[in-house]
């Protein structure tokens, strides 16, 4: 029975152990499914399972429908001119990082969009190139088709595997989208995440201070690829293209200056300046006009094909060398556009579906690839676009794809004098967001350090080992602390805090008390394998003594006292053990400790014996036996989420080494499931029965309070003037009136 009473409440029951709260309340046996019932009910057909399913891998016949064409298609107009004015930029740009042609960047910019359209649950998010992702094909590329300025036909090699590359990792998308295992995402932590995606701007950044600078440098991948670029940069430096410096300078400066204006006065400003745009426009006419690449031997975008190439098939021995690097591609393009789509998805207050977004990026990719693409993921700026010009829905990707297909089909010719510096900056440019995730380590290790170590370690790893053994480096670290988290997890001795049933650590709070005789541990981990003795440890350091260690000594002195006995030097009453004045030497003892020691670690039957001992009491002829005030340990499974068959087999025997020197054990706060696989493994024995198993932590010390005949007073503070207090008399027979298994216990908030 609870009875409210202002801001307290009373509360008044049996003392529950499982054994009478299952007795009292009767427990519904629900029918589990098994295995045959789920693949009935996966492969059975009706209507309603049709239509769901129809609009699961169609998203787009749930939502065109509805359509508000009046309401939403002026702001997707508008959205997607802005955006794809933005793709065809970044496009071009990103190409630089695949080691194509410029050209196929627009091919990433336009297929990925139309197939994500049709089957993509975000609203807002921009497909297409990503720098990282691009990055991640260009090193592939770079490791298959190295610089060879002899092969005529080294451009188009390059174009099949990065083309192949971004095939493979759509085939892994789409495989885990349909067995349903977009949940790996999980395994990729925002901190993660966030040191790669740094790493990988850290890469960018280099990859396109050659552009910047003017330089020929010889392209690296693999581990140190980063110093290896770094070095022939610096060697070279001195052939810095001046005209290439200048521009790209000037570009980074106005960009960033408008675009630190576009944050600042976003509310005010109805669409952000297309800056972007702007400033390739001027550069594109700058350089025709002046003639840059004849005058001072820029490097130029050069030739754009008018039209799309035909597809081409991907190559099976590219899928061969590149399976590493097409699951890592798959999975990071992956866990960023669901980052993002996520993001957005909570603003604007619709459902994504992680699994149809793997199939959606799947196909686009696998698309994308045969037309001689490369991998699609989102950029961050590019979404920011989208969204912040008011796109409603993804018909402003679609038009943003239209705007890369006219560009393609008609006017490509017009952006061929455009500096590749011009696009290397605005590559840099847009690396600001991902550069800035620097300032996250402070907060990260103020909040959480295992995620700081995380980041720093995937960021490091990244930057020397190269993006994809970086990656695998980071995710079997994050794996690692996870091993150690529940490994070695933060146990405590838990107290009541006075004058309620709460019991909390005991080192926090100064109005707490840890009941005579009674030590409370709590362990906040699943009990496996792997932490088993370091449970044990942490359990024996609570206690305050080793049970085995007590054991061999209480063993090894009664040994010694039935000895005496039979000498005559000792004799009984029936109080205990009288000591003659023989004083007993140690050391002729110590062939039995040694001889003896597993019979040592069994209890002596004294039951058949004319004595009673006090262990805590002094012994005669100064025999010495480690003292113990514990006489009830309380084990709080409160936490404790699963436990495997080692550590049920750890568990059980420290259990039964306390019971071995009369220490009374307990477990409380047991989830059922949990209990319910112990009983199923044969746990519970003749010492250790189902009687020892409590509700919650106070039942179990209550129940000792009545084994024990004693006495606890509860106080609780109800003002600052006035402290009532609660007492509970423990009965001599606590069985005869079942009113005496009942407590009351006023909670109040502290004043």
């Amino acid at each position: 029975m609870v009875e409210p009473i202002g801001n307290q409440y009373v509360v008044s029951r049996p003392v529950y152990s499982e054994n009478s709260f299952h007795n009292e309340n009767q427990k519904i046996h629900r029918y589990h499914k098994t295995f045959l019932d789920h693949l009935r009910l996966f492969f059975g057909c009706s209507a309603e399972k049709a239509k769901r399913v129809a609009y699961t891998f169609f998203p787009i016949a749930s939502w065109l429908p509805m359509y508000r064409i009046k309401e939403w298609i002026v702001n997707d107009i508008v959205s997607g001119i802005s955006t794809g004015l933005v793709a065809v930029l970044q496009g071009l740009a990103f190409a630089l990082l695949v080691n194509v042609s410029p050209g196929y960047g627009l091919y990433a910019a336009f297929f990925p969009v139309i197939i994500y359209f049709f089957f993509g649950t975000s609203k807002h998010i921009s497909v297409g190139p990503f720098p990282v992702l691009s990055l991640m094909v260009g090193t592939a590329v770079l490791r298959l088709v190295p610089d060879n300025p002899a092969d005529p036909d080294i451009n188009e090699k390059r174009v099949v595997v990065a083309a192949s590359v971004t095939v493979l990792a759509g085939i892994f998308q789409l495989a885990l989208g349909l067995l349903q295992v977009g949940f790996i995402v999980i395994y990729l932590s925002d901190s993660l995440i966030s040191g790669f995606t740094t790493a990988a701007a850290i890469h960018v950044l280099i990859s396109q201070l050659k552009f910047v600078l003017g330089l020929t440098v010889e392209p690296f991948s693999g581990p140190l690829a980063l110093f290896y670029s770094l070095e022939g940069i610096f060697t070279q430096i001195t052939k810095t293209n001046i005209a290439d410096l200048v521009t790209s300078i000037i570009i980074m400066v106005v960009v960033f200056a408008v675009k630190e204006i576009n944050d600042r006065f976003k509310a005010k400003i109805p669409v952000p300046i297309p800056i972007e745009v702007i400033m390739t426009v001027i550069a594109t006419g700058v350089s025709y006009g002046f003639n840059f690449q004849q005058k001072y031997g820029v490097a130029i975008v050069g030739k754009l094909e008018k039209g799309f190439q035909p597809p081409l098939a991907p190559s099976i021995s590219v899928f061969k060398d590149c399976v590493a690097d097409g699951f890592s591609i798959g999975i990071v393009g992956f866990a960023v556009a669901f980052s993002v789509a996520k993001v957005y998805s909570i603003k604007h207050d619709y459902v994504i579906n992680g699994n149809q977004e793997l199939v959606a990026f799947g196909l686009s990719n696998i698309f994308g690839g045969c037309f001689r693409g490369f991998a699609a993921s989102t950029s961050l700026s590019r979404s920011a676009v989208q969204e912040s010009t008011g796109g409603k829905t993804q018909v402003a990707g679609l038009l943003s794809a239209i705007i890369v297909m006219i560009v393609t089909l008609a006017i490509g010719f017009l952006l061929e004098p455009l500096q590749k510096s011009v696009l290397a900056a605005l590559v840099v440019i847009n690396l600001k967001g991902m550069l800035m995730q620097f300032n996250e380590i402070p907060n990260l290790f103020r909040k959480d350090k295992y995620d700081c170590l995380v980041w720093v370690v995937t960021f490091v790893a990244a930057v020397l080992l190269g993006l994809d053994l970086g990656l695998a480096a980071g995710v079997g670290f994050e794996l690692l602390t996870v091993v150690f988290r529940a490994q070695f997890p933060k146990c405590s001795q838990v107290a009541n805090v006075t004058g309620t049933e709460i019991y909390r650590n005991r080192k926090d709070y100064t109005n707490i008390q840890e009941p005579q005789g009674i030590k409370i541990f709590r362990c906040p981990s699943p009990i496996f394998f792997a932490n088993i003795d370091f449970f044990r440890d942490k359990l024996t350091a609570a206690a305050g003594f080793n049970p085995l260690r007590v054991l061999r000594k209480r063993n090894k002195a009664l040994r010694k006292i039935m000895k005496l006995l039979d000498k005559g030097e000792l004799h009984t009453t029936p109080k205990g053990v009288i000591s003659t004045s023989f004083d007993t030497n140690e050391s002729d003892y110590e062939e039995i400790d040694n001889n003896h020691i597993e019979e040592l670690d069994k209890p002596i039957n004294t039951a058949d014996l004319p004595i009673v001992i006090d262990w805590n009491a002094d012994l005669p002829n100064n025999i010495k036996v480690p003292r113990i005030d514990l006489h009830s340990l309380i084990i709080d499974f409160g936490a404790v989420s699963f436990i495997d068959m080692s550590g049920m087999k750890g568990l059980k025997a420290i259990m039964k080494e306390f019971i071995k020197v009369d220490v009374d054990v307990y477990i409380a706060g047991i989830d059922s499931n949990l209990l319910e696989k112990l009983e199923r493994c044969g746990f519970f024995d003749d010492d250790i029965t189902t009687s020892i198993i409590f509700v919650t932590v106070h039942d179990a010390v209550l129940h000792i309070f009545i084994k024990k005949n004693l006495q606890s007073i509860y106080k609780y503070r109800e003002s600052k003037e006035e402290i009532k207090e609660t007492k509970f008399d423990a009965m001599n027979t606590p069985n005869k009136d079942s009113k005496a298994n009942d407590y009351s216990v006023a909670i109040g908030s502290q004043l």
